[in-house]
Parts: C-alpha cells; structure tokens; sequence
C-alpha cells in the first residue's frame, strides 16, 4: 500500500504512528511497562547522581535502549502470533531471539552503570 503523503504531513503521521505503538506496547506489554517503570526510575536517578555529562548520557542512553529493544521484541512477537498460533521452530526461534535481544541489551544496561558508577566512586 503506497503511502502519498509528503512533507511536514508525513512527519506529523509518522510521529502519530509512533504514538499508537508506544500506547500499544504500555497497553499489552506487561515486559514494557515493568521495564519502561525501572527505566522512569534509572533516569531520574542518572539525573539525580553527580556524575559527568557524559557519564549521564551513557547511564540514561543505555536504559533507552533497552525500552528501544522490548519494543522491537514486542514487535517481533506480535508480528508472529499473527502469523498463527501453531508450533513452529523457526517462531520460536525469533521468539527466543527477541528475548535475547533484550537480555543481552539489560545486562549491557547494568554493566554501564555499574562501570559508572564504581568509577565514580573510586
């Protein structure tokens, strides 16, 4: 389906679009919202600490990503439960591969922190 709009009218809907999803995600993701709550949380406490600009950067930025990789596991999901309900090996496996993603993004987010912070307080 070809889209015709050009202009700023394409960046006002894209922005709406973008909106859908995240209201989606808050709405049936209980992953999102557990993780989207601590990220609130990991923010304004990397606001809250007296750490560098850029060590601030670092701690909010990895905490965004993970919200930025639940969505796009969310994504992943959603797209293969409307596939079908059936078992099959490869919908595991991107199943199983989204939730990787978002592991292995978690523990990124804790090692950043934890690298931070123990320089910070060396």
């Amino acid at each position: 389906m070809a889209n015709n709009v050009t202009g700023f009218q394409r960046i006002i809907n894209a922005a709406g679009y973008s909106w859908q999803g995240l209201r989606a995600a808050w709405q049936h993701e209980a992953a999102f919202r557990q993780e989207a709550i601590a990220a609130i949380v990991a923010i304004i406490v990397a606001c809250w600490l007296d750490v560098d600009a850029i060590s601030r950067v670092l701690m909010i930025g990895a905490v965004v990503l993970v919200i930025i990789v639940e969505i796009l596991n969310s994504a992943i999901e959603a797209v293969v439960d409307r596939i079908g309900q059936e078992r099959h090996p490869l919908a595991g496996r991107a199943k199983d591969m989204g939730s990787a993603a978002v592991l292995l993004t978690i523990l990124l987010a804790i090692f950043v922190w934890i690298s931070l912070l123990w320089s910070h307080l060396r």
